[in-house]
């Protein structure tokens, strides 16, 4: 693998996202009341090595190597409007009904502890009904370009690369920036950059192992109806089992959950801001000696923190996961007979 592909392939993505954010700076006017440049989709995967759907991993991809992989998922009613009517209680309307989301992941390993990262999310499918009810305008379109991600990741202790104990703990810093490239029309766009930064631990004893992260989205604040989005605190949690050893078949149950933090900046009109939250219990397999290559199916629902009906809140979704990630791990020696010698 060529040093340079790595450097090259990550510049290439922040070209992207800085022309693209010249293009949309004014595609879609995101202030109001009825504002769609929201992220409908909570999900976003980290690139690189992954044990969990959500919680970020504390392992980096190998020096000089290059990972890639693609993470789906199948998310029922993420967005639900209160369209009101005169004399009447009114009536909720799934402005995105269902939606099929891809993210293809790129990762690439600067030394064993340093990791350059990027995500390019898009829309396969959706339908729904859009903002039609309430302003009378066009619908939803069937596919969509999704904000694109791109950042670092540095292993701080334990889990670094080639360095994974089998039992042990990790700890890692990942910083991220979502830039406004996507379709805001779409509820596949913020109206500006998002600034991730967060922390990811992992311990592991015999067959069990478990994560945490924590970090924050800090946004400017977008209002549609009554209900604002803004800067959030990004919280994840899982546990998980090692059925088969040596990772052939892992299952994991995780949950995470996106608090609003409080907005410095006035907005439109009194509003409240959701806390969606979700679960999801998930079979893994890395069927690769190494642990390069894993595949990942999962499915979930809901966490009733704030309500049933919470804005970017999927009532289920399903997730599939394909991954190519080198870890530098050394691969077993094959057994030698007896009274032979080791090659």
């Amino acid at each position: 693998m060529r040093r340079g592909i790595g450097p090259a392939l990550f510049a290439w993505g922040v070209s992207i996202a800085s022309s693209a954010y010249a293009r949309s700076a004014w595609a879609t006017n995101c202030s109001g009341s009825l504002s769609t440049c929201i992220d409908d989709d909570t999900l976003w995967p980290h690139a690189g090595p992954a044990r969990f759907v959500a919680v970020g991993s504390t392992q980096t991809t190998a020096g000089g190597q290059l990972g890639f992989g693609l993470v789906s998922t199948y998310a029922s009613r993420p967005i639900v409007i209160h369209v009101a009517a005169p004399g009447g209680p009114g009536s909720d309307q799934n402005a995105i009904d269902n939606q099929i989301n891809g993210t293809f992941l790129w990762s690439y390993g600067v030394g064993n502890h340093l990791e350059l990262d990027l995500a390019l999310p898009l829309t396969f499918a959706q339908g729904g009904t859009g903002l039609a009810p309430v302003t009378g305008g066009p619908g939803l379109q069937q596919t969509a370009q999704r904000d694109i991600r791109f950042g670092f990741a540095y292993a701080l202790a334990g889990a670094a690369g080639s360095h994974t104990p089998a039992d042990g703990w990790g700890l890692l810093g990942r910083f991220e920036v979502s830039a406004p490239t996507g379709d805001r029309g779409q509820f596949a766009g913020e109206g500006s950059g998002v600034f991730v930064p967060s922390i990811a631990a992992s311990v592991a004893r015999g067959r069990w192992f478990a994560g945490a992260e924590v970090g924050a989205r800090l946004r400017p604040a977008t209002e549609l109806l009554d209900v604002r989005v803004g800067a959030q605190i990004v919280t994840a949690v899982g546990v998980g089992f090692d059925v088969v050893p040596r990772q052939l078949l892992s299952v994991t149950l995780e949950g995470w959950a996106l608090p609003a933090l409080p907005q410095q900046a006035p907005v439109t009109s009194p509003s409240t801001a959701d806390t969606p939250a979700e679960w999801q219990l998930a079979a893994r397999t890395s069927p690769l000696p190494g642990g390069d290559l894993s595949l990942q199916l999962g499915g979930g629902g809901a966490i009733p923190v704030g309500g049933d009906d919470v804005l970017t809140q999927p009532r289920f979704r399903f997730t599939l996961g394909v991954r190519w990630a080198p870890q530098g791990k050394a691969t077993p020696a094959p057994p030698t007979a007896p009274g032979a010698s080791a090659p």
